[in-house]
């Protein structure tokens, strides 16, 4: 039972950690950085919209024509996956190459340097099987509505396999990184120990050297 309930809450976290939605208000000219974990080989696809404070609504609108967001993508080496501008309102699609943390830059190209406007950008961050558009499949390969549910499963089993990859090997650079610390540890006390010993010694032998000089010995 406990082995069952182990295998459903890690569904659900992937399935959690899978999907994010969130709005986050920049200025024109700012720069908004998210970290994602990604296993490799996956697809992410990122929608978004971009609306302009109105100070005379007193609200965000949609914005007026002209106003581009820009899009940057890196890999856990720094490597740009992606590095493009898009419109007011759409939507980037990129694939991982390898597992670990992927920033995602986000700002507008907007050249106001002074008085630049206040934004509202919602974002939508779809990882794995969940950015697949499952009717559109449907449509173009022609499926039934079993072929497509089989279709699902498929992909959300290899996702399944990935994500636990992914934590094999996130388990594997945790070990390494704590046994490089327990050895730096272990040689900075034989260090310690070393130094105190030998400071100990040139003690008794200055203190010696002193009672003979003073003939107290």
């Amino acid at each position: 039972m406990d082995r069952l309930q182990q295998i459903i809450a890690f569904i659900l976290l992937i399935y959690i950690s899978s999907a994010s939605a969130l709005y986050f208000h920049i200025g024109e000219t700012e720069k908004k950085c998210f970290i994602e974990e990604i296993p490799e080989e996956t697809m992410v696809v990122g929608r978004y919209k971009v609306e302009v404070f109105d100070k005379s609504a007193n609200s965000y609108i949609k914005t007026k024509g002209g106003l581009g967001f820009h899009v940057d993508v890196k890999d856990p080496e720094e490597k740009t996956l992606l590095s493009r501008t898009y419109a007011a309102e759409g939507r980037f699609t990129f694939t991982s190459h390898s597992s670990g943390e992927h920033t995602v830059c986000l700002h507008s190209n907007s050249s106001a340097w002074f008085g630049g406007g206040q934004l509202r950008v919602h974002l939508d961050v779809q990882v794995g099987e969940h950015a697949n558009d499952y009717q559109q499949i449907a449509a173009k390969d022609k499926l039934n509505e079993l072929q497509l549910r089989v279709r699902q499963l498929l992909d959300q089993v290899e996702q399944i396999t990935k994500e636990q990859n992914y934590q094999r090997y996130r388990e594997e650079r945790f070990r390494q990184t704590s046994e490089s610390t327990n050895q730096r540890v272990l040689w900075w006390s034989i260090a310690q120990t070393v130094i105190l010993l030998i400071t100990g010694f040139w003690q008794m032998r200055h203190l010696k050297s002193f009672f003979e000089a003073k003939k107290l010995v």
